[in-house]
């Protein structure tokens, strides 16, 4: 498939947008909403997302739009082009003050991602990929790393939001952070999925896992593994798809060891406690 250009050059136009507004907002007084317990949104959220929606509408009417804030807009069952947009991913993190967030953008094309985008306006990183035209970052190109060994790895993860309210998941969870703990060289937790999946397609990471996140989280920065040259499937092994909740994106290498570890963590640990 042969990509019209003004889809990548539009996704980096947008990311470079939501950044200026990220900074404009960031370590100042911020009007700051609950969503859950746990689950942060702020004014700074609300307005990158509405200017991409904007930008978008006019360029590409035709198109819809799927973001963490809004939801999906109207034609979404039939429309082949459907952009998908996390606005801050991090927003805990930018709430707090701590620099570590981006935006993350992607388009899908007949249900196959094939752009993402992901810029971190504080290290004034651009992480971009186009399906079949490799993975860069501030225009040069990016590769994973060539760890061979779990031992030898650099791991990171997240924790999803209900890791508060539910204690059998909260279980599974720290249980699997453990044993990697163990058989990893270092495990991190960063707050920003999308950072943390681009850190692997930049050879920063090994690999990372996660599980409940949602397609803005990922979407974009899986796409970079891929094009980048690592693997990402579902945490069981299976094929990768940004709606299915889950992720394991590795440099191929170690992607067995990590799955079969996780494996054995969730053989062990029951689903339903008490």
């Amino acid at each position: 498939m042969t990509l019209d250009p003004l889809y990548l050059a539009s996704a980096v136009e947008a990311a470079l947008a939501a950044g200026r507004i990220q900074r404009s907002y960031f370590r100042h007084a911020l009007h700051i909403q609950k969503k859950g317990v746990i689950d942060l949104v702020t004014e700074a959220d609300l307005a990158v997302e509405h200017a991409f929606r904007a930008l978008i509408a006019e360029r590409f009417p035709g198109h819809v739009v799927l973001g963490e804030e809004a939801g999906e807009g109207p034609g979404a069952p039939d429309a082949r082009f459907r952009w998908i947009i996390d606005p801050i991913d991090g927003t805990t993190n930018f709430a707090h003050g701590l620099a570590l967030f981006c935006v993350s953008i992607a388009l899908e094309i007949d249900g196959r991602v094939v752009i993402g985008v992901v810029y971190d306006p504080m290290a004034k990183e651009l992480f971009t990929a186009e399906r079949g035209g490799g993975s860069r970052l501030n225009g040069q190109p990016i590769h994973v790393s060539g760890c061979h060994a779990l031992g030898d790895a650099l791991l990171c993860t997240g924790f999803p939001y209900s890791v508060r309210t539910d204690a059998a998941d909260r279980a599974r969870l720290v249980a699997a952070f453990a044993e990697f703990l163990g058989r990893s060289r270092g495990v991190r937790r960063l707050g920003s999925a999308a950072l943390d999946v681009c850190y692997v397609a930049a050879g920063r990471f090994d690999g990372f896992w996660e599980h409940h996140l949602h397609p803005w989280d990922i979407a974009a920065a899986a796409l970079l593994v891929e094009e980048a040259g690592g693997v990402v499937t579902d945490c069981a092994g299976g094929a990768f798809t940004p709606f299915a909740g889950q992720i394991v994106a590795t440099n191929g290498h170690i992607h067995r060891d990590v799955v079969s570890t996780l494996h054995e963590v969730e053989a062990r640990e029951p689903r339903h406690r008490g």
